[in-house]
């Protein structure tokens, strides 16, 4: 990333200006723009001008990662050079079942790469890894960047809160957006990720761009061109990145909560699970060892063998959980049955993720409580035959009064075709950006 030296003054309503009328930002004003907001010179409705304005007529590559490096220069960097051991990083789009971090950091951990995975709540329908860890009783998740570095190297893997250092810009931008119907320019989305990951000081990463009705990217075209951009941003900074566009039209697995989540994730650490899970969390630990230098190490023999699953307990016990602790179970259940027999061919990822938000496992607002025993189980994927009137679905929840409204999302979230009717599969890794 270059060298930001103390930007000459500009004023906002001409940065505004510039970008409406489709002129490049220059690397002064865009040095002082992001400053100036951090530091509350430009006011909110200045900078929401501003995005409404990249989100209309974009940036350049040169624009968008002078954007992030002013971004990771309003905070402070991480630096794990001490590390006994190389460090690698996986960054997803976010999903519906999406647990893939849980698996994935202490498996690659027990291959000898450090793990520092900066995880985030859930908003809305998709799931936060931190939501999920939270239902293991003792759990927590803020730690301090000594105690992260210190976990590093005495077990290799870390799964944490980030700091209020890394990319105050961040912070701030990102709320506006939320307000602003500016989430979906893709430089911001792509600057906002990887501002955050290039602070963190990984030195390579996996991004895990999710396509489909359950995730942000609905198609395939603006998947590829968000994965294209933050590849593009990680590589000019200097870190090893690598995406993955994956599927995210059916949910991931055959669960959505936390505890849920968290229990599903235990069994593809014993050996066993989903074999979507299975074969995700593997692909993604591939590229990550790929890009550490440590592609001569097979994960799939570190399932096998038991130290993924002793790697996730140390890495559970050193942030004070207890990783043998029962799960917390909702207080209520409502069991849906199969209409009819067949074949069930589609099970919509946004349907099944707004169920399990309905039910109390996902928050409407930040500050919001979440359950962690709510969540919905499938007892079916698409291919699987189903008989009328067997189990299709467990709604899980500690207040009765949310089924109706989560039953609803789930009305038309599913399709079974007659007995014998032919399925092809999406396939789950759609496409490699490097």
């Amino acid at each position: 990333m270059p060298e930001h030296t103390p930007a000459a003054a500009h004023d906002a309503v001409e940065v505004i200006i510039a970008k409406r009328d489709r002129s490049e930002l220059s690397d002064s004003q865009i040095d002082w723009v992001v400053d100036a907001y951090t530091r509350g010179v430009v006011a909110d409705e200045q900078m929401s001008s501003l995005a409404m304005a990249i989100l209309l007529n974009g940036m350049n590559r040169r624009e968008i990662a002078r954007w992030t490096s002013a971004m990771i220069a309003s905070g402070e960097r991480m630096d794990f050079s001490s590390l006994s051991r190389p460090t690698a990083d996986k960054h997803s789009t976010g999903g519906v079942g999406d647990k893939i971090t849980l698996p994935l950091a202490p498996l690659v951990a027990a291959c000898g790469v450090a793990v520092p995975q900066l995880s985030g709540r859930g908003l809305g329908h998709t799931g936060g890894t931190l939501d999920k860890l939270e239902s293991i009783p003792g759990w927590r998740a803020d730690l301090s960047n000594e105690a992260m570095l210190a976990q590093l190297e005495s077990v290799g893997a870390v799964i944490c809160a980030a700091g209020t250092g890394l990319a105050p810009a961040d912070k701030k931008l990102y709320a506006l957006r939320d307000v602003t119907g500016t989430v979906e320019a893709i430089p911001l989305i792509a600057s906002s990720i990887m501002s955050k990951k290039i602070a963190e000081g990984t030195g390579s990463l996996v991004l895990d761009v999710k396509v489909g009705t359950g995730a942000f990217m609905k198609d395939v075209a603006r998947a590829r061109e968000l994965a294209e951009t933050m590849v593009g941003l990680g590589t000019d900074a200097g870190v090893h990145t690598v995406a993955l566009l994956t599927d995210m039209s059916t949910p991931l697995g055959l669960t959505a909560g936390n505890g849920v989540e968290v229990a599903e994730s235990v069994e593809v650490l014993a050996g066993g699970g989903p074999a979507d899970v299975v074969e995700l969390t593997l692909a993604l630990a591939r590229e990550m060892l790929a890009g550490a230098g440590r592609d001569d190490v097979d994960p799939a023999g570190k399932l096998a063998d038991g130290s993924a699953m002793d790697a996730w307990k140390a890495m559970i016990r050193a942030q004070a959980g207890d990783p043998d602790a029962p799960l917390p179970q909702a207080r209520e259940t409502h069991v849906v049955d199969a209409p009819s027999t067949g074949v069930l061919t589609r099970l919509d990822a946004m349907a099944v993720g707004l169920a399990a938000w309905r039910l109390g496992a996902g928050r409407a607002k930040q500050g919001d409580t979440v359950q962690a025993g709510a969540g919905v189980v499938w007892h079916a994927r698409p291919g699987d035959a189903v008989t009328e009137g067997q189990p299709l679905f467990t709604l899980l929840t500690d207040e009765e009064a949310r089924f109706e409204r989560a039953l609803a999302s789930l009305d038309g979230g599913y399709d079974i075709a007659p007995a014998g009717t032919p399925y092809t599969p999406q396939p789950l890794i759609i496409d490699r950006v490097s």
